[in-house]
């Protein structure tokens, strides 16, 4: 009998960018008007429906130790944690953490409650931009305000990035913002990202 090794569906999974690595990395710009673009492959995203004001949700908030955000838009953190809103009874958690282990603890958090926990983390993939440029890179597809008046660390929106639906979320203010498209349409936003990017290696135009 063959001895056993260590592949397996974790060590043979393969990121939906991983063929675009080297163009992304290519792409940077430097500088003034730098913008960069990385994907943060295999992050741990599980979708939670719950009532927020039963007890089940209490439970849930005490097993992430953050509350549940209650406003479009708006994200909480602790820990390898974010959670962000996506609906009234909505959220997506953000996890550093491995996806089956964050599923089953807000899976016993729910108990027998109306609700559901559901690991979602091969429905998407991140894309990181970030850099002095990372805003006007997007302005040029999504049709949000991104400007620090309107939108800003923290926050979290479903939108469209070009023809693309993702979820945004800004990270910080340098400005670093992270994309979460469906899998299947990450190559289209990669590569319309990139595109969108070439300009900012000139100088600006007056």
């Amino acid at each position: 009998m063959a001895e056993p090794t260590e592949a397996g569906p974790v060590s043979l999974r393969r990121s939906p960018l991983a063929h675009l690595e080297e163009r992304m990395r290519a792409a940077t710009v430097t500088g003034a008007r730098g913008v960069t673009l990385t994907e943060w492959p295999f992050i741990t995203m599980v979708n939670l429906r719950v009532d927020p004001a039963s007890e089940a949700a209490d439970r849930i908030e005490k097993t992430l130790e953050a509350p549940l955000p209650r406003q479009c838009g708006h994200t909480t953190a602790s820990g390898p944690h974010t959670v962000v809103w996506l609906g009234p009874d909505e959220w997506l958690v953000l996890s550093q953490a491995e996806g089956t282990a964050v599923a089953t603890e807000l899976k016993e958090a729910l108990g027998g409650d109306p609700g559901s926990v559901v690991d979602v983390s091969a429905n998407r993939t991140t894309l990181e931009l970030s850099g002095p440029a990372a805003r006007q890179v997007l302005e040029k597809g999504c049709p949000l305000d991104l400007h620090p008046r309107a939108f800003g660390p923290g926050q979290a929106v479903s939108t469209t990035v070009g023809p693309v639906a993702v979820l945004l979320w800004q990270v910080d203010g340098a400005p670093t913002y992270r994309l979460f498209p469906r899998s299947s349409f990450a190559d289209y936003l990669a590569r319309w990202l990139i595109d969108a990017m070439s300009e900012y290696r000139g100088p600006e135009v007056p």
